[in-house]
């Protein structure tokens, strides 16, 4: 078998990291592919595993052997899945990887803007609190999480691990999801009263064509004035401009956000200089355990593929 990795950069640095596929053939690792080298590097591939790389009939009819894509990822927005079920093409995502991770990232992004953390190493490195007299600076308000309401927009693993949090600090906790379901310590509610309910929004959804843009100036309008906005979902669920806007004008508190529309962020990016907004590069599932027990998963799949027993298959 002839097993090619498209976009091995965009999972780690280190090709050793990928040494396990080698178990299933001939490995060929390339860092990044652009849309032309895609063309020629998969022409005789039997298996292509990708993350973000799009793979669609333009490319595909390239490569006359291929039977498998594997992705480094749980969204699958950018294959093709259509074609592929008609050309025998199986494809399996990796699913529940990063639950932790993310959850995780999305309480820190929630802590720092609760208690102030950046803005307050930034006063000591900046001898704020060596010239003080007092012990206790009170340059920034803190706040506590206990009480407040989160509001959670798409409810599945992630959510679900972020509503455990959530009640560890004994917040109250809403969800929306198109079918609610029964959930010890949360509430399922409509979206018009998460928008005006919640003191912390987190966003949790796929992105498809219901949630594209679903958060926009009319939305971001009817939040608290002093609500916190939180995105580690999918960029195109929000419209950036519009967040934007909401910030810099004093429509919410704040915002966090992990991911854009267009990645890497781009130079005219609207949200880049916005006012209280945290932003971090597409990490929330990136710890260095959650990427190995990702590797582990798409080894499995094409285990099971290569077995007669796929699993994780979206196409």
């Amino acid at each position: 078998m002839k097993i090619i990795v498209t976009d091995a950069k965009t999972i780690s640095n280190n090709e050793e990291y990928f040494n396990p596929l080698k178990e299933f053939g001939e490995l060929k690792i390339y860092p990044l592919s652009t849309d032309e080298e895609i063309k020629e590097r998969i022409a005789d591939a039997d298996i292509i595993v990708c993350n973000k790389n799009v793979f669609n009939e333009d490319n595909l009819k390239y490569a006359k052997n291929l039977k498998y894509i594997g992705l480094f990822a749980t969204g699958y927005n950018n294959i093709d899945v259509k074609y592929c079920g008609v050309n025998g093409i199986t494809v399996c995502n990796a699913g529940s990887y990063s639950t932790d991770a993310v959850a995780q990232h999305t309480f820190a992004l929630i802590l720092n803007h609760y208690n102030k953390i950046s803005k307050y190493n930034k006063l000591v490195e900046d001898e704020g609190w060596i010239k003080s007299d007092v012990f206790s600076p009170f340059v920034y308000d803190m706040n506590e999480l206990a009480g407040k309401t989160i509001g959670l927009v798409g409810y599945g693993n992630i959510a679900r691990k972020v509503a455990k949090i959530a009640n560890a600090f004994g917040m109250r906790v809403l969800a929306y999801r198109r079918n609610p379901v029964e959930e010890e310590g949360v509430k399922f509610v409509d979206f018009d009263t998460i928008i005006g309910e919640a003191d912390v929004i987190s966003v949790h959804c796929p992105l498809n064509e219901q949630s594209k843009e679903m958060f926009n100036k009319d939305v971001f309008s009817k939040m608290k004035s002093t609500a916190y906005f939180v995105n580690t979902a999918r960029g195109g669920v929000m419209n950036e401009a519009d967040l934007a806007e909401a910030l810099n004008e004093g429509v919410i508190a704040g915002a966090a956000i992990d991911v854009l529309t267009v990645e890497p962020m781009a130079a005219d990016c609207k949200l880049f200089g916005a006012k209280n907004i945290t932003i971090t590069p597409h990490v929330a599932w990136a710890p260095v355990e959650t990427r190995e027990r990702l590797l582990g998963i798409v080894c499995d799949n094409i285990r099971g593929f290569l077995e007669g027993k796929p699993q994780n298959v979206v196409s």
